[in-house]
């Protein structure tokens, strides 16, 4: 699933970087270098609030939060208690980073949401999508190998660390797994409790068991 088919680009800072691709997972290698070239440019309601570091004027960040380099906190974005955002982190407008969060490497798109206890690394997530309650992305293979999408077709992509793709408005219910190379359609819904691998279709629901169904 192309990047054009998965995202509305006017929703991010990172639309003029993302737009280089075909593939949203192309972007992976190029975050932090990215991250680091945007941050001098960025408004003067953005403080570099330690080296590489560029927080919003109207962002919320919680005393216990760790705001890890490089990383650009966008407007009236919550980051909340005990939070830690590791390094090449580029978090949008009005998104949600929440108590015990462990973001690595990752696109959040504005009005995105991960709330509590997720682990969201070597990913992107689209515009207002949204990770339940302890849902986690899988970002390296058990038998560390290099991450295959699979789909109608498969796409080596020659990484070895890739999360999830998630398109615009997507859910993911609490307790999920996203396994390496998981690729979701804009629309789509993840039954809690879900282990997901694969492309998932937009406008599709994942159901207990793997079953997947359009949405009606």
């Amino acid at each position: 699933m192309e990047i054009k088919d998965m995202y509305d680009l006017d929703h991010t800072l990172a639309k003029s970087y993302l737009s280089q691709f075909t593939y949203p997972w192309e972007a992976l290698k190029g975050i932090k270098d990215f991250i680091l070239e945007l941050g001098p440019t960025l408004s003067s309601e953005y403080k570099e609030v330690s080296e590489h570091v560029w927080v919003h004027e109207s962002a919320t960040i919680a005393p216990t939060a760790y705001l890890g380099a490089p990383c650009i906190i966008g407007p009236r974005t919550e980051v909340r208690h005990c939070a830690f955002i590791r390094s090449s982190v580029l978090v949008g407008a009005d998104c949600v980073v929440g108590n015990s969060v462990e973001l690595k490497n990752v696109i959040l798109f504005d009005h995105v949401q991960t709330p509590h206890y997720n682990y969201v690394g070597d990913s992107i997530l689209g515009y207002y999508s949204h990770m339940g309650a302890g849902s986690i992305t899988s970002n390296v293979k058990s038998d560390k190998t290099l991450v295959v999408v699979h789909g109608p077709k498969n796409i080596e992509t020659g990484l070895k660390k890739f999360g999830a793709m998630l398109g615009d408005h997507v859910e993911v219910g609490c307790n999920s797994v996203l396994n390496p190379g998981t690729v979701i359609g804009p629309d789509s819904n993840i039954y809690p409790v879900s282990c997901v691998r694969g492309v998932i279709p937009s406008h599709s629901i994942v159901k207990t068991g793997g079953v997947i169904v359009a949405k009606r």
